[in-house]
């Protein structure tokens, strides 16, 4: 578990942990750590004599957050004998690679595509409601209380993503089958996608054979507009806008961006932002007014779409990360690369790095971090640092 304290320059506090091991790390920023005080009657009275702020008093007290974590209950997704299971590989036991938890239902979806809902401990349902289903990702949609599953299916060589939703009161009952179909009207095969918002509640979609992306409606799923695909390459989206990020120039020299209210799709501002001719774009990330852009080998620029203000970062500062996750609450943005984690602000300064937190995996996905909706923890999984000991915490 790693509780993360920022500097002065942006106050804010991550905190990192695994839930598959038994041991616990705890992971230093690069400011010196103050001595800790194991009685806990003189950390309450440091809490309210001392002139820190209670942050200071929640970091030392870090260690007592977990230390009542005990094993509640165990669940298997497993089972060979399941009727419903017709493909021979949806009958292999297969590692978890996907949990989902909604009041006292949990999801767990492996990676042969078999997903489990326990409830008390207890299975009470598997999601794939026919004998070739293949379930590819999982989403709860907290508008309507509901599973979206988004699967593939024999029946057309698992080339097209399908989408359903399940209401939980069906799922408690063991009715999976009593869900419904989302998004009929569209062909979502290859490189078509289906993409879920939570936070502006809306869902995207790209239909490649129509050539189109829609915008729906979390909360019934109707459809709010489409765009027609105009030579878009990506969409981005962030609270209230989305990003559309057309084709660069024929002559290299530039890209065309545009700004979208994600309500209802008008058109918020279009600008072309320069390339170098000759390099290629390791990536272009938006947060809000802030465009972060970066080509191979360049510095990072950070721009303000509306005052066309650039902060720039040498490339040997910031060598180009494997993800990226914002915290939009803390107005700041974490970045993993060979298995390190750190913390940026839009002044383009790192605010803190983990130099004794490693990430177990070393293609860090964004699927493996979870965060808090307060965005003052993360969990993430982990490994040793210690090489005598091989084991993740």
């Amino acid at each position: 578990f790693v509780q993360m304290e920022t500097s002065t320059a942006c106050s804010s506090s991550t905190e990192i942990g695994t839930g598959c091991a038994n041991t616990r790390t705890c992971a230093s920023v690069n400011a010196r750590r103050p001595k800790e005080i194991k009685n806990i009657t003189k950390r309450f009275l440091l809490r309210e004599l001392c002139s820190t702020n209670h942050r200071s008093f929640s970091r030392r007290s870090s260690r007592e957050r977990f230390s009542g974590f005990k094993l509640q209950s165990e669940q298997d997704t497993h089972d060979p004998d399941a009727a419903n299971m017709k493909l021979s590989f949806l009958r292999r036991r297969s590692k978890i690679i996907e949990i989902v938890a909604s009041k006292e239902v949990v999801f767990a979806l492996t990676l042969s595509g078999v997903c489990a809902a326990f409830i008390d401990g207890k299975r009470v349902a598997f999601m794939n409601t026919t004998p070739d289903e293949v379930i590819r990702s999982l989403f709860f949609n907290k508008a309507n209380d509901s599973l979206i599953t988004v699967s593939v299916f024999r029946e057309d060589n698992f080339s097209s993503l399908k989408c359903r939703t399940t209401p939980l009161e069906y799922i408690r009952r063991g009715q999976p089958n009593e869900g419904f179909a989302l998004f009929e009207s569209e062909s979502l095969k290859w490189p078509g996608f289906v993409e879920f918002d939570d936070v502006n509640g809306k869902v995207l979609t790209y239909s490649a054979q129509d050539n189109k992306y829609c915008v729906w409606d979390m909360t019934n799923y109707e459809e709010l507009y489409q765009l027609p695909d105009d030579d878009i390459t990506e969409i981005k989206i962030s609270p209230g806008v989305m990003l559309l990020i057309h084709n660069r120039h024929p002559s290299g020299s530039y890209v065309t961006l545009k700004l979208l209210s994600i309500e209802d799709g008008r058109l918020l501002h279009s600008f072309n932002h320069l390339l170098h001719r000759t390099k290629k774009v390791d990536f272009i990330e938006q947060f809000n007014e802030k465009l972060l852009v970066k080509q191979e080998g360049e510095p990072l620029h950070i721009v303000d779409v509306y005052t066309s203000a650039v902060v720039r970062v040498e490339a040997t500062d910031f060598p180009t990360p494997a993800a990226f996750i914002f915290l939009f609450e803390n107005q700041l943005f974490l970045t993993f690369r060979n298995r390190g984690v750190a913390v940026w602000n839009f002044r383009g300064e790192m605010v803190t790095d983990f130099d004794d937190h490693v990430l177990h995996h070393a293609d860090t996905s964004t699927n493996n971090i979870v965060i808090t909706s307060a965005q003052d923890y993360i969990i993430s999984y982990c490994r040793q640092t210690d090489s005598n000991s091989g084991s993740p915490v």
